[in-house]
């Protein structure tokens, strides 16, 4: 019996381990996961614990695992990137989420083997020229990211798509430009955690939580507005598409509506049972000029595309965030 092999980079990863959750839910499915798990101490082993995994690979065996298994590799979802949009090591982050990305690119398309990955709503910059998903090569070359992190997703959202236009291509590829997801199994992103996860042990405790001031007088203190997307969405769209090859392009993938930090930590006071304190700080320096005040994915290029799924509202993310997960004894999925 031929194996169905589904290789995750990054799948001890916050997103990635969500996507091995759900995948491993299909019994036909190999879910095989590339990743670093760290210290024993450091949570990412218990991102995947649950979950019947096919074989764990170290990045720096990956191609020689894929070289010999290649045949069975059904599709190979590469969640794995340096995804602080802090990172001061611009070679770290162009090695990583450019030369590797181009590297399993070709490599899919050498061995006609489907490809799925990670992009960012960080290559729309300012959003100032909107959020719509074009994913043709004047559209993309257009976009002016804020960060070094965000031009290394938009380099290589660029590479896919010329590419793909030369009909060079794995016979699926997709990218998925994701908004500020936020779920289970984000313990070990310290800084880079969901503002959900990073209050909540104050809001527990009945603490005032901090949330940056605006620097921005279109926008009220709390006010920036981003697209809060839940993590069980975005693994339901992955397993949709693994079982949807004809799908190909660069697609936005958030919840399609924005709301402020303000209503964010307001949401989490809630499902806490507390009332709401909240004090507002100013922004660091260093990020002010960086700063995205609005992000709202456009969806409907996802939608054309026939995904029929729903997206769950912020109040309702929310309060199972807190109460299967962050308030839980075990707050991993």
């Amino acid at each position: 019996m031929t194996r169905r092999i589904v290789f995750v980079t990054g799948g001890a990863g916050f997103i990635g381990s969500n996507i091995v959750a759900k995948l491993c839910e299909d019994p036909t499915l190999d879910v095989v996961v590339c990743d670093w798990l760290g210290t024993t101490d450091g949570g990412k082993w218990r991102n995947i614990a649950k979950h019947p995994i096919g074989d764990f690979v170290p990045p720096e065996e990956m191609f020689e695992w894929l070289e010999k298994r290649w045949r069975d590799v059904e599709c190979v979802i590469h969640m794995g990137a340096i995804s602080s949009t802090t990172e001061a090591d611009a070679d770290k982050i162009i090695q990583t989420n450019f030369c590797l990305s181009r590297d399993l690119y070709r490599w899919c398309a050498d061995r006609q083997r489907r490809f799925i990955y990670a992009s960012s709503a960080a290559t729309y910059g300012d959003g100032l020229t909107g959020f719509e998903d074009k994913d043709d090569l004047e559209s993309l070359k257009a976009l002016q990211p804020l960060n070094a992190y965000g031009w290394s997703k938009a380099l290589f959202d660029v590479f896919a798509a010329r590419q793909a236009a030369r009909d060079y291509k794995p016979p699926q590829w997709v990218g998925l430009k994701f908004f500020n997801v936020y779920g289970p199994n984000e313990a070990h992103k310290d800084s880079m955690k969901s503002v959900a996860a990073q209050i909540f042990p104050k809001v527990r405790a009945g603490h005032t939580v901090q949330l940056f001031k605006s620097h921005n007088p279109d926008y009220p203190d709390g006010g920036q507005l981003r697209d809060f997307v839940y993590v069980r969405d975005v693994a339901e769209v992955i397993e949709w598409l693994v079982a949807t090859p004809t799908v190909n392009g660069i697609y936005n993938l958030g919840s399609g509506k924005a709301r402020s930090f303000a209503e964010m930590a307001q949401a989490v006071f809630e499902a806490a049972g507390k009332p709401p304190l909240i004090d507002y700080v100013d922004m660091p320096k260093g990020i002010r000029d960086k700063y995205q005040y609005f992000t709202e994915a456009r969806m409907d290029r996802l939608r054309e595309a026939g995904y029929p799924g729903q997206f769950t509202p912020l109040e309702d993310g929310i309060a199972e965030y807190v109460s299967r997960y962050l308030a839980a004894s075990d707050p991993y999925r």
